[in-house]
């Protein structure tokens, strides 16, 4: 009988979390305000008592995450720790893949030196959900394998549980996310979670599957005020770096295109 698992003479699970807003629960906020997100669900989940702390911030960038954020956890004894980040770093002008990997490389080594299982995963394709100029999609798709390149580098290197979450069947349902299409929804939140509890299971913790999330879709209107209220005013934010450095790598790409180009028609001409 699994009761017996969940007194209070049971073990408890030291979990938490740090990273960025997909860490935070952004897409997944209650009635009360709060946000819940994957990490709620599978602390929910797991048949031990369970101590769960959620340290993570909408915004912040690797370097946060391997210094203000670890120095919160690394002495806790924790048997669980989710490294969440990179999505932040991408979106920044400066972006350079080196530096994500050695931020997130160092926050690991330090966690699983003191036993601690260590959580990431992998970023989802953007391009399947928004609707950009096509130019940009190769840009931001360039970024982002470049980020879940790191991530799989990590993973080959140390014996982390690595999320694909581009492999999860159906993850790019509209229904799994967020109106703003960069955060998974409540559904979209649900399923990370049933697909980390999968994986912790065969690492022998002892943790059930999320129930499935009912999908919660929202009226039009209530899209508009949302993003009156929190995706204009994050526009405009994250403009001042994002939009500059997107006209800069829109123009390189342009470059290269022309100079592959001109290098194809110089070897026609040649033959």
């Amino acid at each position: 009988m699994q009761t017996a698992l969940i007194t209070r003479s049971s073990p408890v699970v030291k979990f938490a979390v740090i990273g960025d807003s997909a860490a935070y629960g952004t897409g997944d906020q209650a009635d009360d305000g709060t946000h819940r997100g994957w990490a709620y669900y599978l602390s929910e989940s797991f048949q031990w008592d369970i101590d769960y702390l959620n340290f993570s911030r909408p915004g912040a960038k690797s370097d946060e995450v391997a210094s203000t954020q670890l120095q919160l956890v690394k002495n806790l004894e924790l048997d669980i720790c989710a490294v969440i980040a990179g999505g932040n770093d991408l979106l920044r002008n400066g972006f350079n893949p080196k530096d994500l990997y050695k931020n997130l490389r160092s926050t690991c080594d330090e966690l699983m030196a003191k036993g601690t299982e260590v959580i990431m995963f992998e970023l989802h394709d953007p391009n399947r959900l928004l609707r950009i100029p096509r130019l940009l999609k190769r840009v931001l798709r360039r970024r982002v394998d470049a980020v879940n390149e790191v991530y799989q580098q990590i993973a080959n290197e140390l014996d982390v549980v690595l999320i694909k979450t581009r492999e999860i069947p159906d993850v790019h349902n509209l229904q799994n996310w967020h109106i703003d299409r960069m955060h998974p929804g409540p559904r979209g939140h649900n399923l990370l979670a049933r697909e980390m509890a999968a994986i912790l299971q065969g690492r022998g913790w002892p943790v059930d599957l999320p129930i499935p999330a009912q999908i919660v879709e929202s009226s039009s209107g209530e899209k508009f005020i949302w993003l009156l209220r929190n995706g204009l005013p994050w526009f405009l934010k994250r403009s001042v770096d994002l939009v500059p450095a997107a006209i800069y790598l829109m123009v390189l790409e342009i470059i290269k295109i022309t100079c592959s180009a001109i290098k194809e028609q110089g070897r026609r001409i040649r033959r």
